[in-house]
């Protein structure tokens, strides 16, 4: 019977014993090694070369969206998936795009781990119907500009229109601008809902995203 080879990636040590525990029950799979932080896990992949990676997202340090993305980089054919609390539909998509092959909501371990690793292992993505429906729900909605994005972070800073003209050298016309565009693409009524939606949808994380850092 073929054994995957998996890394677990997460700061939670209750959390990686909880999941290797799950592993190590099953004929067909094996821990290789576990890592608490995005550095590290690129060490242990370079070190063990997994068949699959289980990523958490946020970790101190080195997150785990710059751990996919460098890991991916250098090993285009590596199997990422995505371990969260955070179910924002820009998250998802800026996972995908740096290279991971699913994404798992925290809550869904129990139910879709095994079948989500196995899936990944016969050269599948998946997406739960949860997530997948997260994706759906705003596939139409216009996207923000990286521009947008910045003025965004700056609005959640609780910046004013002259304050962010001034914070990245535009016009305070071209900010006010900024921020109707951002209030009418989020279908937000005011500066305080757009900030909200933002962060609920993982375009913008208010309790780590530096000023002026493009996603």
């Amino acid at each position: 019977m073929t054994n995957m080879r998996i890394l677990i990636v997460d700061d939670h040590p209750l959390l990686r014993e909880g999941v290797a525990a799950v592993i190590a029950a099953q004929d067909d799979m094996s821990v290789v090694a576990e890592a608490s932080s995005g550095s590290e896990a690129i060490e242990k992949f370079r070190e063990y070369r997994p068949d699959i990676t289980l990523m958490d997202l946020q970790m101190p340090g080195t997150s785990g969206e710059e751990a996919i993305r460098t890991i991916a980089s250098e090993f285009p054919q590596a199997r990422i998936i995505v371990l969260t609390n955070y179910s924002g539909d820009a998250q998802v998509i800026r996972a995908m795009k740096w290279g991971a092959s699913a994404y798992l909501l925290k809550n869904m371990l129990r139910t879709d781990l095994l079948n989500t690793i196995r899936q990944l292992h016969q050269g599948k993505r998946y997406f739960p119907s949860e997530v997948a429906g997260i994706i759906a729900a705003h596939m139409m909605d216009d996207a923000l500009t990286c521009r947008e994005i910045e003025v965004l972070r700056l609005v959640a800073q609780g910046l004013s229109n002259k304050e962010i003209a001034h914070s990245i050298h535009i016009s305070e016309e071209t900010a006010k601008s900024h921020v109707s565009n951002i209030l009418s693409k989020l279908g937000a009524r005011d500066r305080t809902q757009a900030v909200v939606i933002a962060a609920r949808r993982g375009i913008i994380d208010i309790l780590s995203d530096p000023p002026g850092v493009l996603p």
